[in-house]
């Protein structure tokens, strides 16, 4: 790295160019950070000195589901990069291989300790390294900073409830909790639940279905915790870090996204409800409404108040399968959804993504009773929240808050058995965040592609380590070399096919068709053209003022004013370049063209790229998997209280529409792409009570102003609204921004929600609460 001259630059940028705001942008700005140059300020010194993650997970090299082969790729990221670099393959350094056929388990420190010495080197003594950048000699030291795996925790805690003692002694939300589950204030003897007919009940249950207890002694007295002492504390420092392992939050998601869905879908082994979950329940005295119905040969079980109907089941499912999303935003949902069975299969991780961060609030819009329903919404907004690039640091205890009270209402209405180990670590993942900084530069996701590109190294399945090995060093040495040679891409810093260097200015896709235009809408591309460029900004105010002397009986109508100037500007500037041409004025060859207008003659194209973003008009999109035609802007615009005001307000306001046309405009020396777009009314705008904005597309207005510049175009996506399907609900893909030192990874973060629900105003009548039976839904028969 410290033989690029490029490379090497960047190594200091955390030192050099790194802005500081008080915001967490960037593991430098953590308190993890921050502690190793409090504590050992000489380390400190040197910008140039390393700071290091590590992360262990299993490959099965072959590719093959059945076969059990396990080998483990030990790789090292470097933090001292720009956060769009650090975590891209190309700076990923693959330092150990642990061979397979079986899982090292806890002997995987006999395998780490060549590594460990490695850091325990350069730490203590460092060694001796040749800056290309500044041409000199310097002794390099690393620290490492904390390691990065993809099993969650140690163990498993079926049924914890640990999230609750976060909560004040006295909050309401711990006694409504107590009270649900029918105990008294606190420092009061519980009220008997049940008489001896229901334990009679219970016992009779439990012996039809062979159900025992085999539940373990919580008391342990005198046994240690921990098997064994880690081998990272051989690094001096290890000890006195604040995060020595940080949580995935990528499986956590996941684990946590399949509980639901398969919850609420009654998947089969996927789901936290059945007979078993009943059980518990009845032993633990809880909701007795839900005991199971014994009969003759099979059992019934009621349905509770997170139980989906059929017709629910459908709906949930055919909003996914009918969503239409842009290029590179997830796979193809209907593919993984199932109208047969009502059931979702063979989801990866990223879709996983997508579907906590955004869809799953959409899919149970109109499902399940509102309390349950809001509760799930509240959930996904976390995961929303936590993920942003960019964290306020004085919002994490409000997140923090509002989760744990999230997780006590889900417990008010989920069974125990869904509480597992995974929902209650995210408890944990604001502190992760407040401590090591934004959560991107610590998930599994680049890590899970860096793997697959080892796997694809494998040719010989009867030596895969050596496979892998050996292809990983012929290309660290190619891409070493690239660097030396001009007009070449790095290896292993992959880029977007939306994120071309052309795609700044954008990039047309085939099928452009030359066309004759209608001059009024030729006058009005032109106009906005001229009104977006920077050159012709001082004859606006001009004109105006034009204006005004030749109509005085008008100068303080801003209405008829800015009517006028739209008419007539387009003509008066035409004429007002000549004027100045044959003056012989210093006028720009760019003013010059554009002041004479585009040829009436455009090429029409079905698609065009720019900003990272493919965009494509509503007719290619209706032969096509995916939405590309939504966009958004965000535009001052010109507010009148009536027809008779005329003084009206400017401000800022975001105007929703679908791209109808895609035009090129030849102005001779430069070309503009603009797009031609069916803009929703202002009074088919509206926000619900949950932040989301939704629209009504067949209520189309602003006809006179119906083009933008493609490098002003927001992209977004719509999505039919369940409750009423002339409305469409708004939805904000990630956005790939330029240049190209930001951050371009697919797994990008999303909008955060504008408003979390309401916790008073979940239930309308907050004496009775919420009935654990639903009564507009049928239970589940399963045989005996």
């Amino acid at each position: 790295m410290y033989q690029s001259v490029e490379t090497v630059e960047n190594l200091t940028w955390h030192a050099d160019q790194r802005e500081s705001d008080g915001q967490l942008r960037h593991p430098a700005d953590s308190p993890s950070w921050k502690l190793i140059d409090h504590q050992w300020p000489d380390f400190a010194s040197e910008p140039r000195n390393l700071r290091l993650a590590l992360s262990a997970d299993g490959i099965n090299p072959h590719s093959s589901m059945s076969s059990r082969y396990s080998c483990w790729p030990v790789i090292l990221v470097t933090y001292n990069l720009p956060p769009w670099l650090c975590m891209k393959r190309k700076f990923m350094m693959l330092t150990l291989l642990i061979s397979g056929p079986h899982q090292p388990g806890n002997d995987i420190d006999v395998f780490l300790a060549p590594l460990i010495e490695d850091l325990k080197l350069l730490w203590e003594e460092g060694v001796e390294a040749f800056d290309a950048y500044k041409n000199q000699h310097f002794r390099l030291k690393a620290v490492l900073l904390w390691t990065i795996n993809d099993f969650p925790a140690l163990g498993n805690l079926s049924g914890s409830t640990g999230h609750r003692k976060y909560l004040p002694r006295y909050h309401p939300y711990r006694k409504l909790k107590k009270a649900f589950d029918g105990e008294q204030e606190f420092g009061e003897p519980p009220v008997p639940l049940s008489g001896e007919e229901v334990l009679r009940e219970v016992e009779g249950i439990k012996t039809i279905w062979g159900k025992t207890s085999k539940k373990k002694s919580s008391k342990v007295v005198g046994t240690k915790c921990w098997k064994k002492k880690s081998i990272f504390f051989m690094l001096e420092y290890w000890m006195y870090l604040h995060i020595r392992h940080c949580l995935d939050l990528m499986h956590i998601e996941k684990n946590v996204l399949d509980s639901i869905i398969g919850t609420l879908l009654q998947m089969q082994r996927k789901t936290k409800d059945g007979i078993n979950a009943c059980l518990d329940l009845i032993e633990m005295g809880l909701r007795l409404e839900l005991a199971p119905q014994i009969g003759e040969k099979r059992t019934y079980l009621p349905p509770a108040c997170y139980t989906l109907s059929r017709e629910e089941k459908i709906r949930f499912c055919k909003t996914l399968s009918e969503l239409k999303v842009p290029d590179g935003y997830s796979s193809n949902l209907r593919n993984n959804v199932s109208m047969e069975d009502l059931k979702i299969y063979g989801l990866k991780s990223h879709d996983n993504h997508v579907l906590m961060q955004q869809l799953l609030p959409v899919a149970i819009r109109s499902v399940l009773p509102k309390e349950v329903r809001y509760a799930l919404t509240r959930l996904c907004f976390f995961f929303t929240a936590i993920c942003s690039k960019v964290v306020d640091v004085s919002k994490l205890d409000e997140i923090q808050r509002e989760l744990v009270i999230t997780l006590c209402l889900l417990e008010k209405y989920f069974p125990p058995s869904f509480f597992d180990i995974t929902v209650h670590l995210t408890v944990h993942l604001v502190r992760k965040v407040r401590l090591c900084g934004p959560i991107h530069f610590r998930w599994m996701y680049p890590f899970e592609r860096f793997m697959k590109v080892l796997k694809g190294y494998v040719r010989n399945r009867n030596r895969p380590e050596g496979c892998i090995a050996k292809s990983y060093i012929a290309e660290e040495a190619v891409e070493f070399c690239a660097d030396y040679l001009s007009e070449v891409k790095a290896i292993g810093v992959p880029i977007s096919k939306n994120m071309t260097a052309d795609d700044i200015i954008g990039r047309p896709l085939p099928g452009g068709e030359v066309t004759a235009i209608d001059r009024e809408l030729w006058e009005q591309a032109h106009l906005y053209v001229l009104e977006n460029t920077s050159d012709v900004q001082p004859y606006i105010g001009e004109h105006m003022d034009w204006l005004k002397t030749q109509n005085p009986r008008h100068s303080k109508n801003q209405r008829w004013l800015k009517l006028e100037h739209n008419r007539t500007f387009v003509y008066w500037l035409r004429e007002k370049i000549a004027k100045e041409l044959s003056a012989q004025h210093n006028i720009s060859d760019n003013l010059k063209w554009i002041a004479q207008g585009p040829s009436l003659d455009v090429i029409k194209y079905p698609g065009y790229v720019i900003n990272g973003c493919r965009y494509h008009t509503k007719d290619r999109d209706r032969s096509r998997v995916n939405q590309n035609s939504g966009v958004s802007l965000v535009a001052m615009a010109m507010q009148v209280a009536g027809c008779k005001d005329k003084n009206p307000v400017y401000a800022e306001m975001n105007f929703y529409g679908v791209i109808t046309e895609i035009w090129q405009l030849d102005y001779h020396l430069l070309k503009i792409p603009v797009f031609k777009c069916d803009w929703v009314d202002n009074k088919g705008v509206k926000v619900d009570e949950l932040g989301f904005t939704l629209v009504e597309l067949g209520r189309i207005g602003h006809k006179p102003d119906s083009f933008i510049l493609a490098s002003q175009a927001k992209q977004v996506f719509y999505g039919e609204d369940q409750l009423d399907s002339r409305w469409s609900i708004v939805l904000e893909p990630p956005q790939h921004r330029y240049p190209c030192n930001v951050d371009d990874d697919v797994n990008d973060c999303f909008a955060q929600p504008q408003v979390l629900p309401a916790v008073d105003s979940f239930s309308e009548n907050d004496d009775l609460g919420l009935p654990y039976v639903r009564e507009d839904c049928e239970g589940t028969w399963i045989d005996n």
